[in-house]
């Protein structure tokens, strides 16, 4: 199964130091084919240098160690070539990614995505993914 793990799961396990998202993190890499895109690294690089610089280098090192498949976001969408409506357009390609690189689960805390009315991914909160998997 490949899952792909949205950029706030990330902030939150480690940058705000989160235990538990850190486990499903690692239980994504170990047990199952973890998914990223540059899009989701950038972003989390970005996030780190304006929230908590001083913690940038613990992210640089729980990343270096964690197992994951890198694949490549689209460099732009067309409007006509959208699959999903979304309330913020900067958090489309992570979805858009997910759905070409035929991701089976997408793991994120971020409420704009529940509401998404797609067959695949399947969309779950940490705690979703945690019970379920």
């Amino acid at each position: 199964m490949r899952v792909m793990v949205d950029t706030n799961i990330f902030v939150s396990a480690t940058l705000f130091n989160s235990l538990y998202l850190k486990r499903l993190i690692e239980k994504a890499a170990n047990c199952y084919t973890l998914v990223l895109c540059p899009y989701i690294i950038n972003e989390l690089y970005e996030v780190s240098a304006i929230k908590t610089p001083e913690k940038t280098e613990n992210m640089k090192k729980f990343l270096t160690n964690l197992s994951f498949e890198q694949v490549n976001s689209p460099d732009c969408v067309f409007e006509n070539e959208k699959l999903f409506k979304i309330r913020d357009e900067d958090d489309y390609i992570i979805l858009h990614t997910a759905i070409i690189e035929n991701i089976d689960v997408f793991v994120t805390n971020d409420k704009d995505f529940y509401d998404i009315d797609i067959k695949k991914p399947e969309i779950l909160s940490s705690a979703e993914f945690m019970n379920k998997y």
